[in-house]
């Protein structure tokens, strides 16, 4: 190579730099790009924002503790108190539920297995099942008078045929609850019975919904049930069904509900954790300290439709579509396709749908190699009555680094470029 032929290569980038072509100067600056909203579509299933914004809800709720979310970007339409302690009663069920069927799933108990009913059990206060001492129950059977009847007698007959004691039993329950993310929360006991040490909050009662539904499908059926008919023997030794209904209000209005758990004691008041899925979106609703099972009956209904009529859901990339060209330092090529690992979807006001931008943010440009799948930067949406959601932004392709020559040439060239700036 001739010192002219390196020489003319040299002046050419500098002169692309002075006209300020991509790839010919390595700033450090973070760009911030408009990027096209794309397509409105539905959402697809599991659809995550990282990290879920949190939305201005611009309503009131006689709840003392309220937390109304959308599952499948993580988006918070309604937030009163969620993170305060509070007495979780019969919601604290859905724990015991989602132990049990961690249980089934990995094979350690099956749904036909038959667990013994003793004095503790026979005799524990509150909602009842109506279990018979000296009796044996399917594990299928006990789990239906726990989850729709809220039978008290049915936890304990599950925590001592799993667990081997109830103690036991709790114990592995609050150990779960930190593997699954619940930051708020300490069980004293399998039923929900008043215990100063027994306590949830409201954002851990909705988290716990949400990996019920994903951890289980295949047992969250029994949330959806509005009755249990139980055939048990009486005192008298008379053979007898006892039916009860599901409390959950909210399986009884035509509104796509399917679960999860009503609680009620003094101390807690009457307080509701459900779920509702319709139009291809899932909302979360948990209240807590309310005055009457009417009240909660009327809160959770107007506060789920309160939250279909005012948001919804609008996907703005899918999975590995172009958001937008990342400039290459020192790379083979000058510009990197950027995209999103998973589909993004954001959950905004439909009235402030009009106001959203979207744009694009990375420290400019991208060093060369670039490997597919490299963090690159994120996307952010801001839109009026909420706080910004993001995703991370990754390489879209592989970009090699520029050879020993070129290398060379780019060097001199932003070295010219610099004196003349």
């Amino acid at each position: 190579m001739t010192s002219r032929w390196f020489h003319q290569i040299a002046t050419a980038i500098a002169v692309a730099a002075i006209l300020g072509i991509p790839g010919a100067s390595p700033g450090l600056a973070a760009k911030a790009k408009p990027a096209a909203a794309g397509k409105l579509v539905q959402p697809r299933e599991n659809a995550l924002t990282t990290p879920p914004p949190t939305i201005v809800g611009g309503i009131d709720t006689q709840a003392k503790h309220a937390l109304v979310l959308e599952a499948d970007t993580g988006a918070v339409l309604l937030d009163k108190s969620s993170d305060e302690r509070i007495p979780p009663a019969s919601m604290s069920k859905v724990m015991t539920a989602y132990l049990v069927f961690d249980y089934l799933k990995q094979g350690r108990a099956k749904l036909e297995d038959e667990l013994p009913v003793s004095e503790k059990a026979w005799r524990t206060q509150g909602s009842k099942m109506f279990v018979q001492i000296g009796s044996r129950i399917k594990i299928d059977d006990l789990l239906r008078g726990m989850i729709i009847q809220s039978g008290n007698d049915a936890c304990i007959v599950l925590a001592e045929g799993l667990g081997g004691s109830t103690e036991a039993f709790v114990e592995q329950m609050n150990q779960k609850a930190k593997e699954i993310g619940l930051k708020g929360s300490h069980f004293a006991n399998v039923d929900g019975l008043p215990d100063p040490d027994h306590y949830m909050t409201a954002r851990d009662l909705a988290t716990l919904a949400l990996r019920t539904i994903q951890d289980f499908p295949e047992y969250y059926h029994y949330y959806s049930e509005k009755e249990f008919r139980f055939h048990t023997v009486a005192a008298n030794n008379r053979e007898v069904d006892i039916n009860q209904a599901n409390r959950n209000p909210l399986l009884y209005k035509e509104m796509g509900a399917d679960g999860l758990k009503t609680g009620h004691t003094e101390e807690a008041g009457y307080s509701l954790l459900g779920s509702v899925a319709r139009d291809k979106r899932r909302v979360i609703v948990v209240l807590s300290g309310l005055p009457s099972m009417k009240a909660r009956a009327e809160e959770s209904g107007r506060l789920v439709e309160w939250a279909f009529r005012e948001f919804s859901n609008y996907q703005l990339f899918a999975a590995g579509d172009k958001v937008d060209d990342a400039e290459v330092w020192l790379g083979s090529e000058a510009k990197v396709p950027i995209t999103v690992a998973k589909d993004m979807v954001v959950t905004l006001p439909r009235r402030s749908r009009k106001d959203m931008k979207v744009t694009v943010a990375y420290d400019k440009p991208v060093p060369a190699p670039v490997k597919k799948g490299e963090p690159i930067g994120k996307v952010v949406v801001t839109a009026s009555d909420m706080q910004p959601a993001e995703a991370p932004l990754i390489a879209g392709a592989n970009v090699d680094r520029m050879g020993p020559v070129g290398r060379v040439a780019m060097a001199a060239a932003h070295l010219i470029w610099s004196r003349l700036h």
